[in-house]
C-alpha cells in the first residue's frame, strides 16, 4: 500500500499583500489622456479654421468672413473637440 503525503495548508494570517503601484496617482488612464489631446487637436484645428478672411485694404469689404469654412465648420470642430474632451473626462478607466 502506498503512502499518500499530507496535504499542508500554510496559514497566512496578518500578512498583508503588498501592491506594486507607481509613485504617481494619475486620476485618468492613459487611454483618457489620449483622448483629450484628439480633443485638444479638434479645438485647435477649429480655431486654425477661423483663421483669415480679412480685407487687404482697410476701406474695401472681405465677403470671405462669411464662408462655410469659418462660420459652420470652425464652429463644429470646436464644438466637436469640447464635446471629445467632455467624454474624455467622464470615462472610467479599465481596472
Amino acid at each position: 500500500m502506498a503512502v499518500t503525503p499530507k496535504k499542508t495548508e500554510t496559514i497566512n494570517k496578518g500578512v498583508k499583500e503588498i501592491e506594486t503601484k507607481s509613485p504617481f496617482n494619475f486620476p485618468f488612464d492613459r487611454s483618457n489622456y489620449i483622448i483629450m489631446l484628439i480633443g485638444i487637436a479638434l479645438i485647435l484645428f477649429g480655431f486654425i479654421a477661423m483663421i483669415g478672411g480679412g480685407a487687404k485694404n482697410t476701406t474695401d469689404f472681405s465677403e470671405s468672413i462669411f464662408d462655410f469654412q469659418r462660420l459652420t465648420l470652425s464652429t463644429i470642430l470646436i464644438l466637436a473637440g469640447f464635446g471629445v474632451e467632455i467624454y474624455a473626462i467622464m470615462k472610467k478607466p479599465k481596472e
